[in-house]
């Protein structure tokens, strides 16, 4: 069958840069600037959990998932921002549900389920 996988399955067509730019703004997100020190953000993905705690506007200590299975929790690491599961990435989040979390070391999760924002001041935000 002409354009269809091997299995019989049509492969799904990568995301446009038109797509992307579409979406990025309609997109529930964390962003890095309305976050502040000592703010922990929660993040479920579909494979794992991560915490991340605001150390100052660049970084982040961050245990969970990758991070746990090589022992390095909780780790010291930048967020590079958010991806679509691919290459282009928007820097200035932290996270977003449906996005891939990219960090400084370049560690990838998997898509991001939900997210949840815990002020230092005891307030709550969920995404």
């Amino acid at each position: 069958m002409a354009g269809s996988s091997p299995r019989g399955r049509t492969p799904l067509a990568a995301p446009t840069l038109e797509s992307i730019t579409l979406e990025a703004g309609r997109v529930d997100q964390i962003r890095k600037r309305d976050l502040r020190w000592g703010d922990w953000i929660v993040i479920s993905t579909r494979n794992s959990i991560y915490t991340l705690r605001m150390l100052d506007d660049e970084r982040f200590t961050v245990s969970g998932g990758w991070f746990d299975q090589q022992q390095l929790s909780p780790h010291p690491v930048t967020v590079n921002g958010c991806t679509w599961g691919g290459s282009a990435i928007k820097q200035d989040i932290v996270a977003a549900p449906g996005l891939c979390l990219e960090f400084g070391n370049r560690v990838m999760t998997s898509r991001i389920r939900q997210v949840k924002v815990l002020r230092a001041s005891g307030e709550a935000i969920v995404n």
